[in-house]
């Protein structure tokens, strides 16, 4: 059950240059949340943004009834929120939206992230292993230090493929490609999780279009208020039962999609013209 707190900090840990690990007090998402679920939060004295903005949560403490969140430094919400010291609040209303569904087929699971995407994968990755279930994860940013949390899987004994634009760290390219490499060989049934920017979202849905794999991939459109009033997080939908296209908040009905069922930028028109 979500719930609207002034959630105090508890812990702040910068990770590489732009990024940090906040950690926050709030009962109901630290014994609710699960993985791919988000919370709307904002420093609680911060006038900008005037609205909260959504963040993965990546990581729970029940018996401290703690979360985190992993948060880059990209304007003055952020900025905002990377400044705040232990014992400042921030307004936090959570936890929302649906989780990944842990796939129950025996796969492994291959958690594809591009930049911060990556967070909700450390409290799957925690999920999996206690279930012991193969997981492995594709780490894709511009450069060596869009990927700050390499060392974090390596604690839990997931592997990691990093793959890097500039060719930094890891494979150079993009990381769909070091994705497409690794079910090239073959070796396990897949099952394949994936978030982050857009067109990394659309290339992973096309790979498991191809494939034959079901793929989710969690969402991240403009959000105002994560309850489903805005209508900014809007995503279009294609049912199979359905010849048009429907519509879906992000907020209320996942931010996790099937992504097989996403209607994509660029595929509306092909779609409606196939009904």
């Amino acid at each position: 059950m979500r719930a609207d707190h002034h959630a105090p900090l508890v812990r702040r840990e910068r990770v590489g240059e732009t990024f940090v690990l906040l950690t926050f007090r709030h009962r109901e998402v630290a014994l609710g949340a699960q993985a791919g679920q988000f919370v709307m939060i904002k420093a609680g004295s911060s006038p900008e943004p005037p609205l909260r903005r959504p963040f993965s949560i990546s990581s729970v403490e029940p018996e401290q009834e703690t979360f985190g969140i992993f948060v880059k430094e990209v304007g003055p919400g952020t900025r905002a929120l990377s400044a705040l010291r232990p014992g400042d609040t921030a307004l936090c209303l959570g936890p929302l939206g649906r989780p990944f569904e842990i796939p129950e087929d025996g796969s492994e699971a291959l958690l594809v992230a591009g930049g911060y995407g990556v967070a909700p994968f450390l409290m799957l990755c925690r999920d999996l292993g206690r279930r012991r279930q193969h997981a492995r994860v594709f780490y894709g940013g511009r450069t060596s230090t869009d990927l700050p949390m390499r060392s974090a899987f390596g604690e839990m004994g997931v592997p990691v493929v990093p793959t890097t634009e500039d060719g930094s760290l890891g494979r150079r390219g993009l990381v769909t490609v070091a994705l497409e490499a690794h079910l090239d060989a073959g070796q396990k049934r897949s099952s394949l999780l994936a978030c982050g920017p857009d067109p990394m979202l659309r290339a992973v849905a096309s790979l498991a279009r191809r494939r034959g794999l079901r793929a989710q991939v969690s969402l991240d459109p403009w959000m105002g208020y994560g309850i489903g009033t805005c209508l900014g997080c809007v995503v279009q939908i294609q049912k199979t039962e359905e010849p048009r296209p429907s519509h879906r908040c992000a907020c209320t009905e996942d931010p996790v999609f099937d992504a097989a069922v996403v209607v994509w930028p660029g595929e509306r028109l092909s779609r409606a013209r196939e009904a």
